[in-house]
């Protein structure tokens, strides 16, 4: 069985049909990384982007690094490319439902992250960071997603992104303020809609 660097080298002397053997080698891969970041309706839209990306970048693929590494990083880049060009759709905050809002109270009201943490394992939660994400930029998005939500190192994150790891921890750090800042935001407004 043909290694990734034979194949590649067979597509660039033109057997580009070989490359569906890289595509089934490491759709799953490429399925995982995008399902994490971008909503389930445009994953299949998304990774098909990946691939093709790919397959137009080959000539310039150098081999420094696996090319399921490259991939990994392709993949990123097309889902950081995916909320760059979306629109911010303007839904409004009341369309959160009760529970989903009263989730909100609480996790602004809790006074300890283990606190938050045990709400933050409820459906409605989830609901919720996707509104707030939303309202961030592409960066701030996948940042927050690849460190604070998968887990990912800052040096992880950073070869992902193209990014240094000090820019990583400095759009983190950003991204974590505005998300407060939206939440908090949202906290008052309702607040203040109750008690006018």
């Amino acid at each position: 069985m043909p290694d990734d660097a034979e194949i590649i080298e067979r597509v660039l002397h033109g057997e580009i049909d070989r490359f569906a053997e890289l595509i089934a080698r490491h759709r799953q891969q490429v399925l995982k990384i995008v399902s994490g970041h971008v909503p389930a309706d445009h994953i299949a839209e998304v990774a098909h982007d990946a691939f093709v990306r790919a397959y137009r970048s080959l000539s310039r693929f150098s081999q420094r690094v696996p090319f399921e590494h490259w991939l990994s990083r392709l993949a990123v880049r097309t889902c950081y490319d995916f909320w760059r060009a979306q629109r911010r759709a303007d839904v409004p905050v009341s369309t959160l439902t009760a529970d989903q809002s009263g989730w909100l109270d609480r996790a602004l009201a809790a006074e300890s992250d283990e606190r938050f943490r045990e709400q933050a394992d409820r459906r409605e939660s989830l609901e919720v960071l996707d509104w707030a994400l939303s309202r961030l930029s592409a960066d701030d998005r996948l940042v927050l997603t690849l460190v604070a939500l998968e887990g990912r190192s800052a040096r992880e994150a950073a070869d992902l992104l193209g990014w240094s790891v000090v820019n990583v921890k400095v759009r983190g750090y950003r991204a974590r303020r505005k998300l407060r800042a939206l939440f908090l935001q949202e906290w008052e407004r309702q607040h203040h809609d109750h008690t006018s």
